[in-house]
């Protein structure tokens, strides 16, 4: 197996290195720099076999839409699910012409029905606009999976960053009006913000503002860490080596409280060399440690 970050070249490598531990201090301008590190890599990244359907519509508003990414000769293709990120007011299901695809690409190479949403963002739709999305975005998995050849009774959604806290905000806040469905047998959570905080070195918190609202007495109770230890719901919490400050804080947190709930703690990773971006532009790569995970909490963890 390729260790994290062997595959890229040399100097790619090396300026990685050097990104990871000042990755707060310009997290836009290493963000873009490390989307263009990954770009030739995927470029060249394997998409044979698989068929692409792009911006269905799974409601009214124009950024309800998802693509759709079917291996071919699927039949009965449990279904991925895929909420991007974008510190709650930006942020689209393509941020360039390989990512996020990339991620819905390697998982239907493996076999799973793939469906890569964008949903309504701050100021405009506030809290809990993307949990509802989400619950939109699996209503519509539910009544047309099979027109894709994917089963509607499989369905696992993974969240990065702000879709992490989209995902989380579906399965866990009792105040979030649309309840997780009972065809949803998994949720990975990939350097999310798990927690809602306008610290002062939170380098999103006008974002934060913008999406929970002004009023801070609110931010505990709106928080998936407050209400996780009441869910069931098998989870997998991945954070990157070098985050934005406090994700992978919270996400510690997170695998904490729920692995107290339960007496036993949940899938949990680390990945070393990794930051917040690279976590999910490496995807379809022939570096495999945290979709090999991911793929085996689903067979082992959330299928009957």
């Amino acid at each position: 197996m390729v260790r994290p970050l062997e595959n890229l070249p040399e100097d790619a490598r090396r300026e990685l290195a050097a990104i990871g531990p000042v990755w707060g201090r310009n997290i836009q301008g290493h963000r873009d720099r490390v989307l263009e590190l990954y770009r030739p890599l995927l470029a060249r990244a394997p998409k044979a076999g698989v068929d692409v359907a792009r911006s269905m519509s799974y409601g009214s508003h124009p950024r309800q839409i998802l693509d759709v990414y079917r291996p071919s000769g699927a039949k009965s293709a449990p279904v991925v699910v895929f909420v991007h990120g974008g510190a709650y007011v930006r942020g689209d299901k393509d941020v360039n012409d390989e990512v996020y695809a990339n991620v819905l690409y390697y998982f239907a190479r493996h076999g799973y029905l793939g469906l890569n949403i964008e949903y309504r963002l701050a100021p405009e739709f506030k809290y809990p606009s993307g949990a509802e999305d989400v619950a939109a975005a699996v209503a519509w998995a539910g009544q047309h999976a099979r027109e894709h050849d994917g089963d509607p009774e499989r369905i696992f959604l993974i969240g990065h960053s702000a879709g992490g806290t989209h995902v989380a905000a579906y399965a866990y806040d009792p105040d979030v009006p649309a309840r997780p469905s009972p065809v949803v047998k998994g949720i990975v959570l990939i350097s999310g913000r798990l927690r809602v905080d306008v610290l002062p070195d939170n380098p999103n918190a006008s974002a934060v503002r913008a999406y929970f609202g002004d009023d801070e007495s609110q931010y505990e109770p709106r928080s998936p860490v407050t209400h996780a230890a009441a869910s069931r719901l098998p989870v997998f919490i991945a954070i990157a080596e070098y985050e934005n400050p406090y994700l992978d804080v919270y996400g510690a947190e997170l695998c904490y409280r729920i692995a107290a709930a339960r007496g036993r703690a949940p899938r949990f990773l680390r990945l070393p060399r990794h930051n917040h971006i690279s976590m999910v532009a490496h995807f379809n790569t022939e570096e495999d440690l945290l979709g090999g995970e991911i793929r085996d909490f689903f067979a082992t963890e959330c299928e009957p």
